[in-house]
């Protein structure tokens, strides 16, 4: 069992990396045989040169270099076969092979060394979106929660729009943000505001109070780093407060310029409109009186959604956007991951897998539940 094991295991790794060199392989010898056998006026050397360009579709710039090698052999070993190795124009079809060869390995190499690059910047990239963007955890107190997060740019894993959410002693306060434009700037902004969150989410008795906290916080952190040229005025956030306690059945909220929440009840889903939202954070530098606060119901078995506006600005091919609430209606009975994993193979559809902006989702469903410890 254990020789078998062992050598099920060398040919796992064997198969992926080196089948494919069998290729290369039996062109050098076929080319060479061929060769071989055709009139003599007829010279199918110069083809060896493919089997080294196809190696590097493939392989690494060692393997490269190894069927170079051999596809430089064979042209010599056809040139002693004929006696014209010492021929100019055998001679000048070895060297010309040699050079290719030497070219496609170095570019071999290159590319490889590019390749690490890149997932060293992705590893970091991903670290960055574990330390900003923390998984929301499954449960905290009566809440079931999950959320969903879409980065616009390729190969990107964070972005501008952000998401958190912390217990309290009486219930639970979530942020939804987005940070207006794109790159190393927003996810700088997005940082800060997180963190701000996470420090004094707890230290405030109202949401007014916490969002004129954050105001003041963003607006700091705009006047120190942002720089004159880019137009401070040009920067601000986007935000939703929300207050949920453990126990009771009203909720809290405070928007800053935010999509309005969604209400899933008893299958039906509404729109939660503020009649008087806040500006953006870090636009007018309100005072905490200047900062609503609504209430709204929600009752043990609904559930929110929470999006940016990357969701429902997403578009089709023939430019329709995105039907949120619609789609969320059909799927009411579904848990939080269910029902999330469901909107993004949807959304992803909608646009053919071409996002125009971020996008963030948070869905939390409210149990009949006991609380259950913090951690």
């Amino acid at each position: 069992m254990g020789l078998r094991r062992r050598l099920g295991g060398l040919w796992q790794r064997w198969q992926p990396s080196h089948a494919l060199v069998m290729l290369p392989l039996a062109l050098i010898v076929v080319i060479t045989v061929v060769d071989i056998l055709v009139p003599a006026d007829v010279h199918l050397g110069p083809l060896l040169v493919v089997a080294p360009a196809l190696t590097a579709s493939f392989a690494g710039p060692r393997l490269t270099a190894f069927i170079g090698a051999l596809a430089i052999g064979a042209q010599i070993f056809i040139g002693i076969h004929f006696g014209v190795l010492t021929t100019r124009n055998v001679m000048v079809q070895v060297f010309s092979l040699t050079v290719l060869s030497a070219l496609i390995a170095f570019f071999c190499r290159v590319r490889e060394h590019r390749k690490r690059e890149l997932a060293k910047v992705r590893s970091v990239a991903e670290a960055a979106q574990k330390a900003l963007l923390r998984p929301l955890p499954h449960r905290i107190g009566p809440l079931r929660i999950a959320s969903l997060y879409l980065a616009a740019e390729d190969e990107a894993v964070i972005g501008g729009d952000l998401y958190t959410a912390t217990g309290t002693d009486d219930g639970v306060r979530v942020i939804i943000g987005d940070v207006r434009g794109h790159g190393l700037s927003a996810v700088g902004e997005s940082a800060q505001l997180l963190g701000a969150f996470r420090v004094v989410a707890d230290q405030h008795a109202t949401l007014p109070a916490l969002a004129g906290a954050l105001d003041r916080s963003v607006s700091r952190y705009l006047t120190d780093f942002v720089e004159a040229e880019d137009g401070i005025d040009e920067h601000f956030i986007t935000a939703l407060l929300l207050e949920i306690p453990d126990d009771g059945h009203m909720t809290r909220m405070t928007c800053c310029g935010h999509p309005p929440p969604l209400l899933l009840h008893e299958h039906h889903v509404r729109t939660l409109t503020t009649a008087h939202p806040a500006p953006p954070l870090g636009v007018a530098a309100l005072p905490a009186a200047q900062f609503p606060v609504e209430e709204f119901a929600f009752d043990a078995g609904d559930t929110l959604i929470l999006y940016t506006d990357g969701v429902t600005e997403a578009r089709d091919e023939n430019g329709v956007f995105f039907p949120l609430a619609q789609r969320v209606e059909q799927w009411a009975e579904n848990r939080p991951e269910a029902l999330l994993d469901r909107l993004r193979r949807d959304l992803l559809a909608h646009c053919q897998g071409h996002l125009g902006d971020d996008a963030a989702v948070i869905a939390i469903q409210r149990t009949p539940a006991a609380r259950p410890d913090r951690h």
